[in-house]
Parts: C-alpha cells; sequence; structure tokens
C-alpha cells in the first residue's frame, strides 16, 4: 500500500492536528521519499515508519512536538541534519538496520539537546568495537545507546509504559479477584439455592406425609366406627331372634 494512502487510512476521518500517533509500517514510500505528510500533524508525538523503503528524510514536515521516531529497516544513509531542525524535541530515535556508516552522518544529532536514546544497531557504522565509547564521546547527552547505557545498564521502560503496564496489572489483578469474589458469592447464592430447595422439598415431603397420616387416621376412625355401627345391628337382630326362639321353645315346652 502507498504510504499517502496508507496516512488517509490511518486518519479515521480525523483531521491531521487530531493526531498523536501513527503508525505506518510497512507501506511503500514514494521512490524513497515521505509522501502524504504536511505541517498539519502540529500534535504529532509518536511516528513510526519501520520497514517503507526510505532513502531521504527531505520531505519530512515540520513535527516540533514529535518525541519519538521509529526509522528502523529503511535505506537512510544521511541527511539526519534535518531532523533538528523539523523535529528539535526528539527524545527517542531508532535508525537501526539503515545505511549509515560514518561518524560524520551522526554528528549532527547532538544538536537534538533532548535526546536521551539513539538506536544504530546492525548499520554499518556499529561494526567497529570501540563504536559505543565514540558515539558516547561524540554525543555526550544522550543517556542510551542501543537499548544500554555506558556502563551496559539495559534501558528501563518509559514512566508512561510503566505506569499503563501497573494500571493494566492493577486492573487485571482486580478483576481477577472481582472474578474470584463474585465465583464465591455466585457458588454461594447456589448452595444457598441448593439448601432453600431441599428445605422446600423436604418441608412439602413432610406436610404430604402428614396430610397423608391424617387422611390415613381418619379412614381408619370411619372405618371403625362403621364396623361398630355394622356390628350393632348385626347384634340386635341376633338377639331378637334368641329371644324369639326361647319363646318359642317355652310354648313347645306347655
Amino acid at each position: 500500500m502507498e504510504m499517502k494512502k496508507r496516512i488517509n487510512l490511518e486518519l479515521r476521518n480525523r483531521s491531521p492536528a487530531e493526531v498523536a500517533e501513527l503508525v505506518i509500517d510497512n507501506c511503500r514510500s514514494n521512490e524513497g521519499e515521505i509522501d502524504g505528510f504536511d505541517d498539519g500533524f502540529k500534535e504529532l508525538e509518536y511516528l513510526s515508519m519501520i520497514n517503507v523503503g526510505l532513502k531521504s528524510l527531505a520531505k519530512l514536515p515540520n513535527l516540533h512536538k514529535l518525541l519519538k521516531l521509529e526509522l528502523s529497516d529503511n535505506s537512510i544513509s544521511g541527511g539526519l541534519e534535518l531532523l533538528t531542525e523539523k523535529c528539535p524535541n526528539l527524545v527517542y530515535l531508532n535508525l537501526s538496520s539503515n545505511k549509515i556508516k560514518d561518524y560524520s552522518t551522526v554528528e549532527p544529532l547532538k544538536n537534538l539537546t533532548h535526546l536521551k536514546s539513539l538506536d544504530l544497531y546492525n548499520c554499518d557504522i556499529s561494526n567497529p568495537n570501540d563504536y559505543r565509547e565514540n558515539i558516547f564521546k561524540l554525543l555526550p547527552h544522550i543517556t542510551y545507546l542501543d537499548g544500554f547505557d555506558r556502563d551496559d545498564q539495559e534501558a528501563p521502560e518509559s514512566d508512561d509504559e510503566e505506569g499503563e503496564d501497573e494500571e493494566d496489572g492493577a486492573g487485571a489483578a482486580g478483576e481477577y479477584y472481582d472474578d474470584e469474589d463474585d465465583d464465591e458469592e455466585d457458588e454461594d447464592e447456589e448452595e444457598e439455592d441448593e439448601q432453600e430447595e431441599v428445605e422446600e422439598v423436604g418441608l412439602s415431603y413432610l406436610l404430604k406425609e402428614e396430610i397423608q397420616d391424617e387422611e390415613d387416621d381418619d379412614d381408619y376412625v370411619h372405618e371403625a366406627e362403621e364396623e361398630e355401627a355394622d356390628d350393632q345391628e348385626g347384634a340386635a337382630p341376633q338377639g331378637q331372634k334368641r329371644k324369639r326362639e326361647a319363646e318359642d321353645e317355652g310354648e313347645d315346652d306347655e
């Protein structure tokens, strides 16, 4: 994709003045030159143009608020003096894997007084054994070269990145604990619901048994009363029969 078209896509219906970060890696420059930029990107603080085939920075617009510039994996061999004019407030500059060979090419960067981190890894200039020592002498204001300071201590992450990581970590941890609490609450609620269901079922069963027992008792009482009534009814006729039989026997004796 051409650089100009890629920039238009990355704007996403925003005006250039609304953009603080712009990443257009792996697109195609216009015959080795920047294309599609203008001075309207006045609020831009971060720009990444990795592997876009750049050979020249001649068409770089004025980006006075730019703090971080990624230009690795291109074919830049000179013209770094333009950075001091176009991007005077640069703090981080990555020129690794370009065609920078001489210290004289890098010397103009001493005018970037805010520059703290410079990356020239995998450039021809970085081959000599005394390369690091010479660069730190040439640019005494920089703190990190290729990610390490003069004492070979690795550069820490920026304060902003650390802050973001801490916030992300805290958020993740908070969500993790929240999830655990939610799971425990859900389990407790489920257990309570199950217990209530068991109690309700047990209570219903007991009530049903009691009702059934009462019904059985009522049936038993009714049956007993009916049997007693039947016995009484059966006893009366039988007594009368015996009385009549006794009277008949008396008559016969006479």
